[in-house]
């Protein structure tokens, strides 16, 4: 096995999937405290609340992990874990804001949103350094 492997990305990326997998758990668990049986998506507040936290979560990863590895892998691996960990973070916030009341799950919305925009000016920054070294031989730094 390789030392250059992208260890950080790859663990970071596995938290991330235990994260999200904790998330359905809980839906799971709200399902159960409310006798809510699938397919059914409605019930009261704190169901919906749980349910939509986990799908806005859902909607969200594959972008999260685009930005992760290629911020990671053309930037910084350091700077781009540090900003899944954050993401992570973030999105627990958010989770559990959102399940007490819907307002209260502004500061982990923003604080994602952060997190993705760190991720995506990195992967950027990382693209474009890299395309002008190799097509235009062109080194910025």
């Amino acid at each position: 096995m390789s030392s250059d492997l992208p260890v950080l990305l790859a663990a970071v990326s596995l938290l991330s999937a235990l994260h999200l997998a904790f998330q359905a758990r809980r839906v799971g668990w709200s399902r159960m405290k409310h006798k809510i049986m699938p397919p059914t998506v409605t019930g009261p507040p704190e169901f919906e609340r749980t349910f939509r936290a986990h799908q806005n979560s859902v909607e969200m990863y594959s972008i999260f992990l685009v930005v992760l590895w290629i911020s990671g892998i053309f930037c910084n691996e350091v700077l781009a874990s540090l900003g899944g960990l954050l993401y992570i973070v973030s999105r627990e916030m958010y989770f559990t804001g959102y399940i007490c009341e819907s307002k209260k799950r502004l500061p982990g919305f923003y604080s994602v949103l952060c997190a993705l925009l760190f991720l995506t000016v990195t992967a950027t920054i990382g693209i474009i350094h890299s395309f002008m070294n190799k097509y235009l031989n062109t080194r910025l730094l």
